[in-house]
């Protein structure tokens, strides 16, 4: 009777796993975002100043977003590419949607209401877009030709010019990080990249010209946070004293006085990671950007294995998404970039992009799963 006890137990696991790959799961990959998403509702119960119906909504928002991910990996990947252009033309025309009829919230115009709910039509173009340029360009040879690379810069800017008038820096850059991550990893080459940056540099005056006076000044309070201690540079400020008090071992679960006594903003959103940091302290955040980086290495190496060439180019800039948010969020509670409203993903309260975090790692799934075994 022992025996088959411990039989039993051992045999487990095994079944645990063949479920999850008979439903198209990558397992590295899902045990990194679970691994990620508890220690969000961990640290969300102490920046949420402990209230349940915080973490029941994240967690509720949580188990729909793990529930599309799972349908998106069912899905086979030559149905992705079918669709690209469709799915990226629907985004395109949502955005100007928005423009003509959207809901203003908060001093921009994001949202389309339906009635019976509201969303950001930016959160799909997210993924359209890379699937887009990474349709278009596996029609053609790589590295692509001076005319294709044209024609894929138009596709990326289109919709990342349409976010920004909303305004809605931060979708933006996103949505450019992931075209332009499609464009580095179909064979870009590093003459290109600088003549790009070269580019832009010369345009920083027009660029800065055209720029909304709320964004000039988040540029400002990042060069000298402290010329507004109470104003401006207070975000940065107050973030950075979180950060910095939580020393090498941190103050312990909940034990966060920027958070508690209110003088850190947005402690449960764009500024969570300030919170962790001084909580759980140096050791905690390298444990945290440890896990992060499993999750971006997972997700470049099924990159690596995939196929076909639309499928490497949509894996790799997937993966480079998920690394500019992790960095654009990270890089603005420390002060090294401006605060432009971008989530620590898996992590900060909200579910938008969440959901569009989950169905990206979807589409990864699916292409992991569904590729042909070739015979040795």
């Amino acid at each position: 009777m022992r025996t088959e006890t411990r039989h039993e137990h051992f045999q487990q696991p095994s079944l645990i796993g063949n479920v999850l790959r008979r439903l198209h799961i990558d397992i590295p990959l899902f045990v990194g975002l679970v691994l990620t998403s508890s220690l969000s509702l961990i640290i969300l119960y102490s920046a949420g100043g402990q209230d349940m119906g915080v973490l029941s909504r994240q967690a509720t928002r949580m188990l729909m977003a793990f529930s599309l991910m799972i349908l998106l990996a069912q899905v086979n990947p030559a149905q992705f590419k079918r669709f690209s252009a469709g799915l990226f033309g629907l985004g395109i025309f949502l955005l100007l949607a928005v423009l003509i009829m959207g809901t203003i919230g908060k001093g921009a115009q994001r949202w389309l209401d339906l009635g019976f709910m509201k969303f950001q039509p930016s959160e799909i173009i997210k993924i359209t877009t890379p699937m887009m340029i990474a349709w278009y360009l596996s029609e053609h040879p790589l590295p692509p030709k001076s005319k294709h690379l044209f024609i894929a810069v138009l596709l990326i800017l289109v919709p990342t010019l349409l976010i920004a008038k909303q305004p809605d820096l931060g979708t933006a850059i996103l949505v450019a990080s992931a075209g332009a991550g499609v464009l580095f990893f179909a064979g870009l080459s590093w003459r290109f990249i600088l003549a790009i940056v070269g580019v832009l540099a010369s345009l920083a005056p027009i660029i800065w010209h055209f720029m909304i006076p709320y964004q000039k000044a988040r540029v400002i309070t990042l060069l000298n946070p402290e010329a507004d201690p109470l104003g401006k540079g207070y975000h940065i400020i107050q973030s950075k004293i979180a950060i910095g008090s939580g020393g090498i071992y941190g103050k312990g679960w909940t034990g966060s006085t920027q958070s508690e006594l209110n003088f850190l903003p947005e402690s449960h959103t764009d500024f969570i990671f300030a919170v962790f940091a001084e909580e759980f302290g140096l050791f905690g955040c390298l444990g945290l950007l440890t896990l992060y980086l499993f999750i971006i290495g997972r997700c470049l190496y099924i990159a690596v294995q995939a196929q076909d060439i639309y499928c490497r180019l949509l894996a790799s800039s997937l993966a480079f998404t998920f690394f500019v948010y992790v960095f654009v969020n990270i890089g603005m509670v420390i002060g090294i970039l401006p605060v432009v409203g971008v989530p620590l993903p898996l992590i900060s309260y909200g579910g938008t992009s969440a959901v569009t975090l989950q169905c990206s790692f979807g589409i990864l799934m699916s292409i992991h799963t569904h590729r042909k075994l070739l015979p040795r």
